[in-house]
């Protein structure tokens, strides 16, 4: 484990992020992050609160001569997206990330960084920790499973926050303020059956497509890139009209909020007609390498012959699964007006994987409009009713609707440009804030999200540029004492 990250400045903030890396804190595993989060506020001799669901709240006074300056919430979130290629030894669980420096970036050792939100998490602590800062009253508060249903958002009380102004360090363009995003809902499938035996004379083969590029499926769904599943089932679907396949097991996606970037099915197919169906996984993989020439890296679609499964999907079910897949929207499904280049509307195919007698499938739709929205989600759902498939919409989360006449947007306009000499971009993201939910527990809050430059969030090769951490912070600072 590399301490290099240790000498990057601003000092204090990379101090935080490294404590971070050393925490293993993927989502649903926050009871050693949260717990030394909250030692740190009680070592500072803050005023350190902790709710049912995990949430951390520090509280600091006003510096000299802002006490009557409102009260300011710092907010980020405390877990990571624990994401890694397959063939990578890495435990979540346990292990720590290994950030390193390449360059003018900070990246990890073939996982993810957690940089979302870990960044974001540790300029708050700089703040509460430096005395020598102009600001209001200031409550630092770290949420918790953010990644997966917003639990720790969604977890907050009516009263547990006393602040006027939330500023979220959750989003990654440096320069960029947001002041929207857009809700979502997960639909979870299910096709539930009874496995038939292979029959005498078949034999096995393992299909794998790796070297996607994945990437988060709000703020990257627009660019284009390869879904795994989609692709695995497209070759699915010419090998069993054309080849007399049969599906075995199907393995693709990992993460609801990841776009898929490997996927694995194992297939029978008559013997005598093995190398037939390996040369179609081939011309497919020359298919795939020109359609994403421009948005994709080195994909790599390969099959070999395996063992011999004991047991089939039964035929019905299969097609219909894979009439299914091909049929379903997935990517960008609408763009809005008012922003141009931003993502009204979304769905990505998430995962899609077998066991014995079940098969689940998931997708997560967005969208800045709650009827939009619903919309998409209806489609999904009506596509795999129509397959006989168990479809359920859950976990809906609100948007947050944007408000262009903010005072503090107004105030972090000026200050950007008194302190860099341009207009920040005001922007709507299309991915999944806390900001919508926790307006719904404190009404009224003005809210704009802001953070350094992060790229490739959820996939391995997530990084954060370095020069846009100091300039996030710098940026932070003087916010803070300009709020008045």
């Amino acid at each position: 484990m590399s301490k290099e990250i240790l000498n990057l400045k601003p000092e204090n903030v990379w101090k935080h992020f490294y404590d971070l890396t050393l925490i293993p804190r993927p989502t649903g595993q926050m009871d050693e992050v949260v717990k030394f989060v909250a030692d740190f506020g009680k070592s500072l001799g803050l005023e350190t609160r902790v709710d049912e669901v995990g949430n951390v709240v520090i509280t600091k006074p006003a510096s000299a001569g802002m006490e009557n300056a409102p009260t300011v919430i710092l907010q980020g979130h405390l877990d990571m997206v624990p994401q890694k290629n397959s063939d990578v030894k890495h435990d979540f669980a346990k292990d720590p990330i290994d950030a390193y420096i390449d360059g003018d970036k900070v990246k990890a050792r073939s996982t993810t960084l957690g940089a979302d939100n870990g960044i974001g998490a540790a300029a708050i602590m700089a703040v509460l920790e430096d005395k020598s800062l102009v600001h209001g009253k200031i409550e630092g508060l770290f949420t918790t499973d953010e990644e997966v249903g917003m639990v720790g958002a969604f977890g907050l009380k009516p009263g547990f926050l006393t602040g006027s102004i939330l500023l979220n360090l959750d989003t990654e363009d440096e320069g960029e303020l947001c002041v929207g995003c857009a809700g979502g809902a997960d639909v979870d499938i299910s096709f539930q059956y009874k496995d038939v035996e292979v029959p005498e004379g078949e034999s096995a083969i393992k299909v794998s497509l790796t070297g996607l590029k994945g990437g988060h499926s709000g703020c990257e769904i627009h660019l284009g890139r390869a879904n795994a599943n989609k692709l695995m089932f497209r070759f699915l679907k010419e090998a069993v009209r054309d080849y007399e396949a049969r599906l075995s097991f199907i393995d693709g996606g990992s993460l609801r909020n990841a776009i898929p970037r490997e996927a694995f099915a194992i297939i029978t197919v008559p013997a005598g007609s093995e190398q037939e169906v390996i040369d179609l996984v081939a011309s497919y993989n020359d298919l795939f390498a020109v359609e994403f020439a421009s948005t994709e890296g080195s994909i790599i679609f390969k099959a070999e012959k395996t063992d011999l499964p004991k047991t089939l999907f039964p035929e019905e079910i299969q097609d219909d699964l894979i009439n299914a897949i091909i049929g379903a929207p997935n990517g960008v499904q609408s763009m809005l007006t008012d922003f141009p280049g931003t993502v009204e509307a979304s769905t990505s195919l998430a995962s899609v994987k077998s066991q014995p007698g079940l098969t689940e499938v998931k997708f997560l739709s967005r969208s800045s409009s709650e009827s939009k929205k619903e919309a998409v989600c209806s489609s999904i759902e009506s596509v795999f009713e129509l397959a006989g498939a168990k479809v359920e919409i859950v976990n809906p989360y609100p948007g947050w609707q944007p408000n262009i006449k903010s005072k503090t947007l107004a105030v972090m306009k000026k200050v950007y440009k008194d302190l860099y000499g341009n207009e920040p971009v005001v922007q709507v993201v299309h991915a999944g804030l806390e900001c919508g939910i926790i307006l719904d527990s404190t009404p009224g809050l003005d809210i704009v999200s802001f953070g350094p430059t992060i790229m490739n969030p959820h996939s391995p090769d997530e990084y954060v540029d370095i020069a846009t951490v100091g300039k996030f912070y710098d940026y932070l600072i003087a916010t803070l004492a300009n709020l008045k």
